[in-house]
């Protein structure tokens, strides 16, 4: 199961991926269907690990809040993945996105780890709007489009209506801890 338009992924990936720090030459590869849920799960795992990081810094009911949905959410989509992959008799396959996702969200965590109060709100709600800007509208755009199976294809729509909730959500946690409220 291959990517129907490399072409397509690359011009929608690249671009999207460069606004948080991303490389561009990760997201050239011709991704399987399998390949783009590693990415998807990957990207979960990266949130939730943000989400314990602000569990552990913050003392903002808000951005605590925010937190605990990010690890309750991710880890139930995660866990769906995990049973189609079972259902289907298929394994996660590493890639070159996936392993760029993994290192700057190292560079990320590294930087959040070093800020507090304030500072580390507005970073960490921040970056949870980019994020899931950047990731929804990679899978939106580039993954769903492309993939093959069906039942892959549902699950990606799926956890794309919940993460898109997380985006307003992250929006409305930016207005909040930077003073833009309404």
């Amino acid at each position: 199961m291959r990517v129907k338009s490399f072409r397509a992924v690359r011009l929608l990936v690249v671009p999207v991926l460069a606004l948080t720090g991303f490389s561009p030459l990760a997201a050239q590869a011709d991704l399987s269907d399998v390949e783009m849920a590693h990415v998807a799960v990957t990207a979960s795992n990266i949130d939730i690990a943000y989400a314990h990081l602000a569990l552990a810094l913050s003392e903002n009911p808000e951005i605590r809040a925010f937190a605990e949905t990010m690890i309750r959410d991710h880890s139930a989509v995660n866990g769906q993945v995990v049973a189609l992959a079972e259902k289907l008799n298929v394994q996660a396959v590493d890639n070159a996105l996936s392993r760029q996702l993994l290192n700057d969200a190292k560079r990320i965590k590294d930087e959040l780890s070093r800020l507090r109060g304030a500072e580390f709100d507005r970073r960490y709600a921040s970056n949870e709007l980019a994020y899931h800007q950047t990731v929804n509208g990679v899978v939106a755009d580039a993954f769903i489009p492309n993939i093959e199976n069906g039942e892959v294809k549902a699950a990606f729509r799926q956890a794309l209506a919940i993460f898109r909730g997380h985006e307003q959500h992250a929006e409305r946690m930016v207005r909040s801890v930077t003073g833009m409220n309404e």
